[in-house]
């Protein structure tokens, strides 16, 4: 028996439609019965049966700090696959952050150990990675964290996850960690996610920054995750990361592909850092959510380049090219648009 949580988000759901092309029984989480509909969605996108593969899966209602409802979902569990978390950049959720992200994976690690589950995969995050300080040097697996950096709490919390699952590994876990760049796939537009990228852009967005960051498609990320899963490796984490581009390049490609005017002005330094101050105002003044804070504002500058070369050596795997990956999710997009 195989378990999914997060089963609803867009790493859960490409993912359950990947490990359905087998037989093995599959379960999986949701906290919130109306997020099933997102699973049907994706299904739909690529089956012609989407309700009859839905159908195969046993879902759980479970919440990853519930630990009955947990141990209820954990019952002959053979193989794991967290992709349960809490995306966002926001200060002001750093303690639910935490809780989620945190104390949900350490409660999954500690059932995982309980429950003599044979491997646990967990989706973690190129933000949990260490920084070096000259851009030209490729950020790899065992580039040092440091904690004195002003790192974003998202950082902090999946990184902070990671050690729970290391944790685990000295008690006995056999676990391999994911850090994926920003994943490209459909079903997910809006929020925190790269779906929303694709429907800002196609709304109509003028301005780009300096910054460069790592990007790979949705399912070069399931296909890893379940390679890895049936392979002999343990206790390794691995970057996924198709391709290094600039913001600007990245959204000159997506809206070429959505057959739009790409950005065209840049976001200089000067007015990133007045634009995270007024958000602050706002959020103080108004209670609004912040949408962009100091930390996330130095990351859309900052020039970061991840060296994937681990991974396709451990496994002989060669990465979907990233405008592939942008044309196939313009095209969900565009289908998604105009069906509504």
């Amino acid at each position: 028996m195989i378990l999914v949580t997060g089963a609803t988000g867009l790493v859960g759901s490409h993912l359950l439609f990947q490990l359905l092309k087998s037989d093995v029984p599959i379960r999986a989480t949701y906290r919130r019965k109306e997020t099933l509909q997102h699973v049907k969605h994706v299904f739909a996108y690529f089956s012609n049966h989407p309700n009859t593969l839905f159908n195969r899966i046993d879902w759980v209602e479970a919440d990853i700090n519930n630990i009955p409802q947990l141990q209820d979902a954990f019952k002959g569990v053979q193989w794991v696959y967290h992709c349960a978390a809490l995306v966002s950049f926001d200060p002001h959720r750093y303690k639910l952050l935490r809780t989620v992200n945190i104390k949900g994976t350490a409660n999954i690690v500690n059932l995982c150990l309980s429950h003599d589950v044979k491997k646990l995969c967990y989706v973690s995050s190129i933000a949990a990675l260490g920084h070096y300080n000259r851009p030209e040097k490729h950020i790899h697996e065992q580039t040092e964290w440091n904690p004195e950096d002003d790192n974003t709490v998202y950082a902090i919390t999946k990184y902070g996850a990671e050690l729970e699952v290391w944790r685990g590994t000295q008690e006995g876990l056999d676990a391999v960690i994911v850090n994926p760049g920003i994943i490209l796939g459909g079903g997910y537009w809006h929020g925190a996610g790269s779906g929303s990228l694709f429907k800002r852009l196609y709304e109509g967005q003028s301005f780009y920054t300096a910054g460069v960051t790592g990007y790979v498609g949705i399912w070069d990320v399931v296909k890893v995750m379940e390679m890895l899963m049936q392979s002999h490796i343990k206790n390794e984490g691995f970057i996924l990361v198709s391709e290094n581009l600039s913001f600007k390049t990245f959204f000159t490609k997506v809206a070429k592909a959505l057959k739009v005017k790409p950005p065209y002005k840049e976001a200089k330094s000067w007015l990133l850092q007045l634009a995270w101050r007024l958000d602050w105002l706002k959020h103080a003044i108004l209670r609004q959510p912040r949408i962009l804070s100091k930390q996330a504002a130095k990351s859309a500058q900052s020039l970061t380049y991840y060296d994937n070369s681990k991974l396709k050596s451990a496994l002989d795997f060669e990465f979907t090219p990233i405008d592939e990956s942008i044309e196939t999710v313009s095209t969900l997009f565009i289908k998604d648009r105009f069906s509504t």
